[in-house]
């Protein structure tokens, strides 16, 4: 496999939809690639209010990782919760991704970098995972606007954002979320 052969597989990001909205009844759901654009230019914008607030952070990292994050799903596409249920998501995406990488530049750079962002092992790799819940709640905003329902469990994130380390610096943008939600009700 080349490195346009990597390229070429990544691109099945466009093709795959997020399939936690199609088993809600989206019927044309956001692609995982998509969504993994808005993390990673909502991870820039967050690392960049963090650094400016003091906080030491390296944003081209957080980039990366919100790059890299949702790659190993090429191969094994979104798992829904009702399947990771009968199999270990993450144990299959630990081997797509190291099998991914191996192809790439830096490998165990690139695999490092993921695995921040799967364990929670740096500040940057938790920053993405708190800028994923958020994504994912705004495209559940914009889903319920265009008429879907049946999405409350996809707001149950809210509350892991209330919880993560990054709340105290971004509360009025979660809040602001959760508030929308409220008025579209």
């Amino acid at each position: 496999m080349s490195l346009i052969d990597l390229f070429i597989e990544a691109g099945n990001l466009k093709k795959l939809p997020r399939t936690g909205w199609l088993l809600r009844g989206v019927s044309n759901p956001e692609s995982i690639a998509d969504h993994s654009y808005r993390v990673a230019l909502i991870t820039l914008f967050l690392a960049d209010e963090l650094k400016a607030r003091g906080v030491e952070i390296d944003v081209e990292r957080a980039l990366k990782i919100a790059v890299l994050h949702d790659l190993a799903e090429a191969r094994v596409t979104d798992i829904p919760l009702t399947a990771q249920y009968y199999l270990d998501k993450g144990k299959a995406e630990k081997k797509a991704a190291m099998e991914l990488f191996i192809k790439a530049p830096n490998p165990k750079e690139y695999f490092r970098l993921w695995r921040e962002y799967e364990e929670g092992l740096s500040l940057e790799g938790r920053l993405v995972k708190f800028a994923d819940k958020l994504e994912m709640l705004v495209q559940a905003l914009e889903y319920e606007k265009a008429g879907f329902r049946d999405l409350g469990e996809f707001w149950g994130a809210l509350d892991s954002l209330r919880e993560s380390e990054f709340y105290e610096h971004f509360r009025e943008l979660v809040e602001e979320l959760a508030g929308l939600r409220k008025q579209n009700r």
